[in-house]
């Protein structure tokens, strides 16, 4: 048995060319939104040459796919005309703009029944039927402003919020929406947490924090803070290895990358962008053996080695490039943002 199926991985389904029927055939392809020129670039991984353009709202932030995996969803964000543009992920091509104001980031609830609009501007929570995009529900949390990035606990029963603008962390059921507690941020005064992850073996999330330029590391049920990694300025996007082995950080304004081991939750290296970048989001190749990350503030898109950390492919693409999406994922079934997947 693999070693990441033997040591309780929680992406133990998602490991290396483990496609399901249902992505199988999909056209292999990276999709970039780009928040300042509202449209989505995309990319041919095994040439490295952008092969489509397409509109993808205003203010695209992330290339979410559906819990399915059947459809891609670009978020868009810009107050009040925001919403989703579904694109069909067998042939690439967008379908109609539905308007749902402020589509900041977009999660599924573990069941999958229900979408989880993330409207930060509004400082709520908005709850959709994902078949009809009708909301059912709303739920403000003025507490956390800027409410952001999420990941679930191992069971699926607990949600750790960033809050961008607060300088905490929230946790709620995932049932409720109830609060059960705050974590105020100390490290650094101002600072912004960004990305947050649950580890493959489900006993810590780690939160990057652009202002602390590092990462938090809270238990596995989000009950306490335990620690704190320090990785490099502008810390922002967490991905891990197909073998649930390693953790990789950017650091957008460093222009870096730091390589985790997830046993001991030190780091182990850093990649550097030669001549400079800014990585901030993106995933892995299904292979597990590319690293692909847009780079914010230079209107670029970054493919690298995860064998060495090499820049592979340095790609120009549209203006203030963001959450891009490599497509087709392994695993089962998503639970949003641009590749958290189990």
């Amino acid at each position: 048995m693999p070693p990441y199926l033997a040591a309780g991985n929680v992406y133990a389904s998602a490991g290396p060319n483990m496609l399901s029927q249902a992505v199988r055939g999909d056209r292999a392809l990276v999709y970039v939104p780009n928040t300042k020129s509202n449209d989505v670039w995309v990319i041919d991984p095994a040439t490295y040459k952008v092969v489509g353009k397409f509109p993808g709202g205003p203010e695209a932030q992330h290339v979410v796919p559906s819990y399915d995996l059947r459809t891609l969803y670009v978020a868009s964000s810009r107050v009040p005309d925001g919403g989703v543009v579904p694109v069909d992920p067998r042939t690439g091509r967008p379908g109609t703009f539905v308007n749902l104001r402020d589509v900041y980031n977009l999660y599924f609830t573990p069941d999958g029944r229900q979408a989880i609009v993330v409207a930060e501007a509004y400082q709520r929570l908005d709850l959709y039927d994902p078949r009809t995009w009708r909301r059912t529900r709303s739920v403000r949390f003025p507490q956390c402003g800027g409410i952001n990035h999420m990941d679930y606990s191992a069971d699926g029963r607990t949600m750790l919020w960033s809050c961008e603008f607060a300088n905490r962390m929230l946790v709620l059921d995932t049932a409720t929406l109830r609060e059960l507690r705050e974590f105020p941020l100390a490290r650094a005064s101002d600072g912004m947490p960004q990305d947050t992850r649950l580890t493959p073996d489900g006993r810590h999330f780690l939160v990057a924090d652009m202002h602390a330029d590092g990462v938090y590391v809270f238990d596995g049920q989000a009950t306490r803070q335990t620690g704190f990694i320090p990785t490099g300025r502008g810390a922002h996007g967490i991905y891990f290895s197909r073998d649930g082995r390693l953790g990789y950080v950017t650091n957008r304004d460093a222009g870096t990358i730091t390589v985790l081991d997830l046993a001991t939750l030190k780091p182990t290296t850093t990649w550097r962008i030669p001549g400079g970048g800014s990585p901030d989001m993106g995933g892995l190749s299904a292979d597990g053996r590319v690293l692909w990350l847009s780079g914010r503030y230079h209107d670029e898109v970054y493919a690298l080695s995860t064998a060495d950390g090499r820049l592979l492919a340095r790609i120009p693409v549209g203006r203030g490039p963001h959450g891009l999406t490599v497509w087709p994922q392994p695993g089962r079934y998503s639970l949003g943002h641009t590749a958290n997947i189990r």
